[in-house]
């Protein structure tokens, strides 16, 4: 066997040395007597000065420097330190000074450790508790957790970042408000622990945590791990959970997200105009409206890098489109109504124009902004019925049939068969020749792009206008009650 180089012992030694030194605070040989409650242990100076300084150097230092200055002898004057605290805790330090990694075992473990880590302030034993694993008791099920899992930005700060900020905070600020200086022993500490979770539920949280995916089975099972996640504050993770969908329109060259009304937040909010997307190709300067023109985007917080166009999801049946002589219009109750309310002030906010129409006199006469109620007529880019756009695009189910919207015919050399037919609605006894103004359909789930127009109101100078994309809508109550089911036996 080839032996190595007179270079390569050097670089080996003085790694070694380097690992292994140890500061010259104590004397190396001698032994300290430290009783810890009712058991007495021994440890050389090498020991306690390997993690120094600490509790014990300072102690056993002051005694050394006592007995030089008044010219005594250092081994008479060596008394026994003696600390109220548990022995088997103090045995696993003890190993820790001798040199032997220690690694919790439980929750408990931990937190005793960590306690008395402080306590006798042992730098590098803090210093490697903070880069331990956290144990966490969740529903009576404890789980040793990576400590970076639960620091991700994405998903912090959270339930434990705040709630156990302890274990936490930085060395320095781990009992605030205590004088360290003169301290007898420190605070009792839990371990954290949360009883009202289900165990079952945070693994797979803590499954998604470390980036594998999870299979949700069903509505009821994303509620679940839904819930626990806002419980917890994973932001991040509760908008990878929430239902949605993220494609590639190859139709339109744009990538698409759907998402329901309810998920939205206004922090992921932006707005593609068209000049941008368009580069502008012709070089003119166009009108400051027409450069607001665009497409609603969004990207979820924390995970999407980039935005897509959104196309919103509206259900629940709170939305009636009412067909008027000025096309047809929306009107949302509910929540719905408030949501949307909502979302056209961000979009404004967003668009530089003022949160509401109303003057200013008004608006401090009835106590300000806040105090209108969340309408879509209240906001600059809509009245209270918020314009719909059809195109021959959009797919529509009415009252549980295909159906196909009238469109404006351009010429009229168009064949006559082939326009009936664009105007038929796939039925045959129900035909859409008919005018549709002064009617009215409940949408009972519908997607809509969000289109940033000018106004054709003259409220403002641009508008906001749902453009259908797929609509499932009732026009009376004869199509709902057809949808209705039986009780189960």
């Amino acid at each position: 066997m080839a032996s190595s180089t007179p270079a390569a012992a050097s670089d080996r030694s003085q790694r070694e040395h380097s690992i292994h030194k140890i500061p010259e605070i104590l004397p190396r040989e001698r032994v300290f007597p430290i009783q810890i409650g009712g058991e007495l242990f021994k440890l050389s100076g090498a020991s306690i000065s390997s993690d120094a300084p600490s509790y014990f150097s300072q102690y056993f230092l002051c005694q050394i420097k006592s007995a030089q200055e008044n010219g005594q002898d250092i081994s008479a004057n060596i008394r026994t330190l003696y600390i109220d605290r548990d022995p088997v805790t103090f045995g696993d330090i003890a190993l820790h000074l001798q040199g032997y990694h220690i690694q919790p075992r439980d929750g408990t473990h931990f937190v005793r450790l960590f306690a008395d880590a402080q306590f006798y302030n042992l730098p590098k034993l803090m210093s490697q508790l903070y880069e331990e694993s956290i144990f966490i008791s969740i529903g009576h099920r404890e789980f040793q957790i990576p400590r970076d899992v639960l620091t991700d930005p994405g998903n912090s700060p959270n339930y434990f970042t705040l709630g156990f900020g302890l274990v936490f905070a930085r060395r320095d600020e781990v009992y605030p408000g205590l004088e360290r200086e003169g301290l007898i022993r420190p605070p009792s500490i839990l371990p954290p622990c949360v009883p009202n979770r289900s165990a079952d539920t945070f693994a797979e949280l803590l499954h998604l945590l470390h980036g594998y995916p999870v299979n949700i089975r069903d509505e009821i099972h994303r509620d679940e791990l839904l819930r626990d996640a806002r419980y917890f504050h994973f932001k991040g993770l509760e908008q990878k959970l929430i239902p949605h969908s993220i494609s590639f329109n190859s139709l339109r060259q744009r990538n698409e997200i759907v998402l329901r009304l309810e998920n939205v937040q206004k922090s992921g909010i932006s707005i593609v105009h068209d000049q941008a997307e368009a580069g502008n190709e012709d070089g003119n300067v166009a009108e400051d409206d027409d450069a607001l023109a665009g497409w609603v985007n969004y990207a979820r917080p924390y995970v999407d890098d980039s935005p897509a166009e959104l196309v919103l999801e509206i259900g629940g049946e709170a939305t009636r489109i009412h067909f008027t002589d000025d096309g047809p219009r929306a009107e949302f109750f509910g929540d719905t109504r408030t949501r949307v309310a909502k979302l056209l002030e961000v979009i404004a906010t967003k668009l530089s124009l003022p949160p509401t129409t109303q003057p200013l006199g008004l608006l401090m006469a009835s106590g300000g902004a806040r105090s209108l109620p969340a309408m879509p007529g209240n906001t600059p880019l809509s009245e209270d019925l918020v314009l719909v756009k059809f195109g021959a695009e959009t797919s529509i189910i009415l009252d549980g049939d295909d159906y196909i919207f009238p469109q404006p015919q351009a010429a009229e050399s168009i064949d006559g068969a082939s326009a009936n037919s664009r105007k038929r609605r796939r039925t045959d006894t129900t035909s859409t020749t008919e005018p549709l103004e002064g009617t009215e359909w409940t949408v009972t789930r519908g997607q809509w792009r969000l289109r940033i127009q000018r106004s054709t109101s003259g409220k403002s100078n641009v508008e906001c206008a749902l453009e259908a994309v797929c609509l499932d809508a009732l026009s009376s109550e004869l199509g709902r009650n057809k949808r209705r089911g039986f009780l189960r036996n």
